[in-house]
């Protein structure tokens, strides 16, 4: 008889990732990144713990997406103030925050939870091709799209 065995955060281990953005598709990227984060690309995963990785993603701003998402694409928030509604379309995010489109596109695909808070915290994004966290060892995931030819 076998038994199933449950993750606890004393058996956890946590590695961390570097992915290199230029070339990617925002969407595509973005859903890889959430299931890292929250582990489900690991065998010990349960929903209860948290057993994501970390992901460092470099080269942010030289994501693209596809179609007319670039002209009709508004990012909207409001500050809980009367009449506080605030847009920002794509074309200005990109110009001025370009790690920002990415940070919302996968934040948007974890739980809206306190565990979801702690998982977006562990995505970090820069601009450019360096980052800090060489001491960490970080393992390179390429998420480029594999074509048959």
């Amino acid at each position: 008889m076998h038994q199933t065995t449950f993750a606890t955060p004393s058996t956890n281990r946590q590695k961390w990732y570097i992915i290199d953005a230029a070339g990617l598709r925002v969407g595509r990227a973005a859903t890889r990144i959430a299931l890292i984060l929250q582990g489900k690309n690991k065998p010990e995963y349960t929903p209860n713990i948290d057993t994501g990785d970390f992901v460092v993603v470099i080269n942010a701003e030289k994501m693209s997406i596809s179609g007319n998402k670039a002209a009709d694409k508004v990012y909207r928030y409001h500050t809980l103030f009367p009449g506080g509604l605030k847009e920002t379309s794509y074309e200005r995010m990109e110009e001025k925050h370009p790690e920002r489109i990415l940070n919302l596109a996968v934040r948007r695909m974890l739980p809206k939870s306190k565990m979801g808070d702690k998982m977006v915290g562990k995505l970090l994004i820069y601009k450019g091709n360096q980052h800090p966290h060489g001491a960490q060892c970080p393992e390179t995931l390429d998420l480029q799209v594999k074509k048959d030819v």
